[in-house]
């Protein structure tokens, strides 16, 4: 079932968010626009990470585009044993609180719409406050990224 889903063709971001005083980033694979007026993406998220309970209380995010060639990113901010994930990379301010990963290939700055529940994950509406490309290149898929996420064991 696995390779069935790596067969739907979508981008690896990093997703950092912010509550005002404390910030984190994760991978995320399952990012995508779902309207042009307002402008508007879905974000699939994780309800017990700590990203969640950041993005709940801060209201705003930045989904970072990744490029062909940081895989080692999206594998950094996966994992759930970094004790300070946000270390050793530049990050940038946008309009909102929530950083901008600067080797990013782009960025969506964005305020929180609305949520609703998906399964084991719930999803997050994100209203586009800001955004531009940042570097050239071309994105990083989810199909190009193996089992970094783990996802074999769940199929």
């Amino acid at each position: 079932m696995n390779e069935l889903f790596k067969q739907l063709s979508h981008g690896v971001y990093v997703v950092a968010v912010s509550d005002g005083v404390h910030q984190n980033a994760f991978t995320a694979a399952w990012v995508m626009q779902v309207s042009f007026d307002p402008p508007l993406l879905a974000i699939s998220i994780n309800p017990e990470h700590y990203s969640y309970s950041l993005l709940q209380a801060g209201g705003v995010c930045t989904v970072n585009v990744l490029g062909k060639g940081q895989s080692d990113i999206a594998e950094h901010f996966g994992r759930s044993d970094v004790k300070d994930k946000m270390a050793g990379f530049d990050w940038q301010q946008g309009l909102s609180t929530a950083p901008i990963l600067a080797n990013s290939l782009a960025y969506f700055d964005c305020q929180v719409s609305h949520y609703t529940d998906a399964g084991d994950h719930k999803i997050v509406v994100c209203h586009v406050i800001s955004g531009t490309t940042l570097n050239q290149g071309s994105p990083l898929l989810y199909g190009q990224t193996g089992d970094m996420d783990g996802s074999d064991e769940l199929y």
